[in-house]
């Protein structure tokens, strides 16, 4: 479970995030949502080690993440899959998904077949470049890389961006069953309304950085959230 108390985000002399409070919990799906601009991403990067935050506190499980680095955050369980998916293009998918042993103790290096039953295109793919795959393979590549680590938290950065519908619906369907299999809590962040809410248990929705709604599936309507995710 990930627990997010307080938290505040400058970049510079700019503030960015207002004491935003955000929990998920293992075999749910939390979205994170708002419209461009509005620091869902500054989130998840604070989250995950990727740029350090002014206040406030993060805890995994029972866990106190004193602003962690990067890979500090992966060691404690949190994976994030980046806007843009920073695959490797020079490094083959094997190599690619090896990447993800560095937070891993030795006798873990190991590429779980779970992986492929997944992403079956990339066991078809393993000695390909990154660089050379589409868009979408290099989506299912960023997030297999992600899973190879074995997160307690996944963290997922608008994974639907410049994707073709038919992989859509299967990282839709991947993200059902790791989210089924209660193993991982999920945090969100996506554009995509239909996709967000089709696959969320729980929203919280930001705006200029401050958190406006936070509730779970069942008490807010697709209208009200639409509307607060549009302002």
């Amino acid at each position: 479970m990930l627990n997010v108390e307080n938290l505040t985000l400058h970049y510079g002399q700019s503030q960015i995030l207002y004491d935003v409070n955000l929990r998920a919990e293992a075999g749910q799906v939390t979205a994170v949502m708002g419209t461009n601009g509005v620091g869902k991403t500054s989130l998840l990067k604070a989250i995950s080690g990727r740029h350090p935050y002014s206040g406030g506190m993060i805890t995994v499980g029972d866990a106190a993440l004193n602003h962690p680095s990067a890979f500090e955050a992966a060691r404690a369980g949190i994976a994030y899959v980046p806007q843009g998916r920073e695959v490797f293009p020079l490094m083959t998918v094997q190599e690619n998904l090896q990447s993800g042993f560095a937070c891993l103790p030795k006798d873990a290096h190991t590429i779980p077949d779970k992986i492929f039953e997944l992403f079956p295109v990339l066991a078809e793919m393993k000695d390909r470049r990154g660089g050379d795959l589409s868009g979408g393979q290099q989506q299912q590549l960023a997030i297999a890389r992600a899973l190879i680590t074995k997160p307690r938290v996944l963290l997922l950065d608008e994974p639907t961006e410049g994707i073709q519908p038919n992989i859509i619906q299967q990282i839709g369907r991947v993200i059902a069953q790791l989210r089924d299999e209660g193993e991982m809590a999920i945090v969100l962040v996506e554009q995509f309304f239909d996709f967000a809410y089709d696959l969320a248990d729980e929203f919280v929705a930001l705006n200029r950085g401050e958190v406006v709604l936070s509730d779970p599936k069942a008490k807010v309507t697709r209208e009200a959230l639409m509307e607060r995710v549009s302002i």
